[in-house]
């Protein structure tokens, strides 16, 4: 029997990055249709099913655009045999969206002119129904277009449901924990580069400063114990067809630490012939930072 084709519904709100990831899912090989409207989707089914993946980017300024609508339309793709729907969400905080408004001096779709913070509200407490019914949720607050093109050909690419796409990431408690992730671990009971002056300046990228938390015995007990659990589990999600895990390591600073062993859990995921990306949020931001400084 044929694989399904996937067809996935692309949503957020305005300023997520919505058309950025139609987009890349264009360059994937995808035939992409942003702005869809939704009355034109029933037609679109009864046409024979697409010899390549579809991804249809829903606008919620459409006229007929209604959580009622999309759902529906979830079920008619789902009825229709060789098509899987997926729902794609790009969301976004609100401080993040008010400085990308900002910058662009664009005016909110849902909003007057200088009502922009409401214009978000309301777009975003419109689409909560569709946040909670993503199959998957891309958080584009502390990332980049790259990152986004990275996150998304790691979870559409083609043939991405043989394999499971593996995030590894790393974060500060300080600022919060990361959204939409599976699993999170804490390190901060490991030994803390920080105390040592000659490594805090240096991050968890750096041998030296592994080496320090490895000094800490319970540091490769950890690692060994996580890596023995996720090897263990991803056949079973693959087995019940789940496509993408998100895993986050977080530390005091999420500089030392974190780092560190979500660096050497991606590459133990990795040797193992898993699709492993990884991210790390508090550097990424200084990098940031500092180039803006």
């Amino acid at each position: 029997m044929p694989e399904a084709r996937r067809l996935v519904l692309v949503t957020g709100p305005s300023g997520a990055g919505r058309s950025s990831a139609i987009r890349v899912l264009e360059d994937l090989g995808y035939e992409a249709i942003d702005n869809m409207p939704l009355r034109l989707i029933r037609p679109l089914l009864d046409n024979p099913v697409p010899d390549k993946p579809v991804a249809l980017g829903i606008d919620p300024r459409n006229r007929d655009f209604s959580i009622t609508a999309i759902m529906d339309a979830m079920g008619q793709i789902a009825a229709v045999p060789g098509l899987m729907p997926e729902l794609l969400y790009l969301d976004c905080n609100t401080e993040v969206l008010l400085n990308r408004f900002s910058e662009t001096r664009r005016r909110h779709p849902l909003a007057a002119a200088d009502r922009v913070e409401a214009g978000i509200q309301r777009e975003l407490e419109l689409l909560a129904p569709l946040r909670a019914r993503a199959d998957v949720l891309i958080d584009t607050s502390d990332i980049n277009v790259h990152q986004l093109r990275a996150e998304v050909e790691h979870w559409f690419s083609p043939g991405g449901h043989s394999q499971i796409a593996v995030s590894v990431q790393s974060f500060s408690y300080k600022r919060g924990l990361p959204r939409s992730v599976d699993m999170v671990f804490d390190c901060r009971f490991l030994k803390n580069p920080f105390w040592d002056p000659e490594l805090r300046s240096a991050t968890g990228l750096d041998p030296a400063v592994k080496a320090y938390i490895w000094t800490d015995e319970r540091a490769a007990t950890f690692e060994a114990k996580l890596s023995d659990m996720l090897l263990w589990q991803l056949p079973a999600y693959l087995d019940e067809g789940k496509s993408h895990l998100s895993v986050a390591f977080g530390c005091t600073g999420g500089q030392h630490r974190s780092v560190a062993m979500a660096e050497t859990l991606a590459a133990a995921l990795a040797e193992a012939g898993w699709q492993v990306s990884i991210r790390h949020r508090e550097l990424d931001r200084r990098k940031r930072e500092e180039a803006s400084a």
